[in-house]
């Protein structure tokens, strides 16, 4: 049972005083040991602040209906996601952070007791982080039936063979787990959703090579640790099998869905923040004889903001609802128009914060430009946008195949001759009697 709106409200407050007084004042330190120590390194204050995190009980607070997060429903759960995107660093101080929360929900979906007790319970203490390994260099992997790296059975084990990139997580050394989807089927004429499976694989496993890390737009390791990983000859147990050869599709949309909502509300607080300090930029800066806030286009850039953050909010609090009370297969046109509408809307603010911001919107004192680089690569995380236009549209297509345009007033076809004729008798000017042609 979901808590109460009464706790909920206390927990967005204790969560709120956190962000105030250890996770904005640590920002630049963040900022700084990433840079410094770059992507194969653990990052000190976070570390720091994970211990007070926890110490606090603000751990693990996704895991909707689940005795081991916070009790929360999607619904709650997104509002403390929107206050945690406020800073790129927060989610994983509160063990709520990309590829491990995904990664975290699979094992409790899917997982085998022994799989949890091995892997699932040190991710829920933060002990361990972990990584899931989907896109490829080599095929055009938005379409997940392309997935290329092998997954062959033999014996008790399974041997896998293939190249991964923008792993998330891989060149962490806390990172211990790798959850690897590949093609297990190899059958002609084999259904191309039922050809993929994932599959438990330890970091430490031979043939398990983290080739390099991947920037993003310049940035290494901050926050995401992009990676490309090879697998030569890795074999694993058969008990390793995420509920079986073949549902590896089934998995990663089960897996999608309630991450999409947490991205899209952590974009929503970033683009918050964003807008704040946009407005308090413009207040401040004098150009051509006049505040930049009293400059028209500025003033139309943060109506415009406004307006889009409040759509985005509202839209993926509806999927959320949905995801809650009709279950995720019945949210999918929800989820996959937040996930197009919020990466779009994040992008459009952090470029209009660029202009007011002038120069120094274009490094990174002001935060905005990793800020950016984390919105524009999730309209390609999680399937382009593209992929999710196409599936809103077949849906929308398939939804009034289904109606009767007589009940709702929504035919598109013309007029039939015999109608034709009909309003043309009725009309205010119908042919005359007299008309020769």
């Amino acid at each position: 049972m979901a808590v109460t709106e009464t706790q909920l409200a206390e927990l967005q407050a204790r969560l709120k005083d956190f962000m105030a007084k250890h996770i904005y004042p640590n920002e630049q330190r963040y900022y700084t040991e990433g840079e410094k120590l770059g992507p194969w390194r653990v990052i000190p204050v976070v570390e720091e602040l994970k211990k007070i995190a926890k110490a606090e009980g603000l751990w693990n607070l996704f895991l909707p209906d689940d005795p081991r997060g916070a009790g929360l429903n999607n619904q709650q759960y997104a509002t403390l996601c929107e206050i945690m995107g406020r800073s790129v660093m927060a989610p994983e101080v509160f063990n709520c952070s990309a590829p491990d929360t995904g990664n975290m929900e699979v094992l409790v979906r899917y997982g085998t007791p022994e799989q949890q007790k091995q892997w699932l319970e040190p991710l829920l203490a933060g002990e361990i982080r972990s990584a899931f390994c989907m896109t490829e260099a080599d095929v055009a992997s938005s379409d997940a039936t392309n997935v290329q790296l092998e997954i062959r059975r033999d014996g008790d084990e399974y041997v896998l063979n293939g190249r991964k990139w923008y792993t998330t997580g891989g060149t962490d050394p806390r990172c211990k787990i790798l959850i690897v989807m590949g093609r297990s089927n190899f059958e002609p004429g084999a259904s191309p959703h039922a050809i993929q499976s994932q599959i438990l694989v330890p970091k430490n496993t031979p043939g398990v090579k983290v080739i390099r890390p991947l920037p993003v737009f310049g940035f290494y390791g901050v926050p995401d640790r992009a990676s490309e990983v090879w697998f030569d000859n890795v074999r694993v147990p058969v008990s390793n099998m995420l509920l079986g050869e073949g549902r590896g599709f089934e998995i990663a949309q089960g897996r999608l869905g309630p991450g999409r909502i947490h991205h899209c509300m952590r974009l929503i607080g970033m683009s918050e923040r964003i807008l704040e300090r946009m407005c308090r930029r413009a207040d401040a800066r004098v150009a051509f004889g006049k505040p930049v806030s009293e400059q028209t286009v500025t003033l139309e850039r943060i109506a415009e903001a406004r307006i889009m953050i409040e759509q985005c909010r509202l839209l993926t609090m509806k999927a959320a609802y949905m995801m809650d009370t009709v279950g995720n297969k019945e949210a999918k046109q929800e989820i996959a128009m937040i996930k197009v509408a919020a990466p779009n809307m994040a992008c459009k603010i952090v470029d209009w914060a660029i202009q007011v911001f002038g120069g120094g919107g274009t490094n990174n004192d002001h935060f905005l430009t990793v800020c950016y680089s984390l919105a524009r690569a999730l309209r390609l995380a999680d399937g382009p946008d593209e992929v999710h236009r196409n599936q809103i549209a077949r849906l929308e297509l398939k939804r009034h195949r289904n109606t009767d345009p007589d009940f709702t007033g929504g035919r598109g076809l013309g007029f039939s001759r015999q109608e034709a004729q009909e309003f043309a008798d009725a009309g205010l000017w119908p042919r005359p009697a007299d008309w020769t042609e």
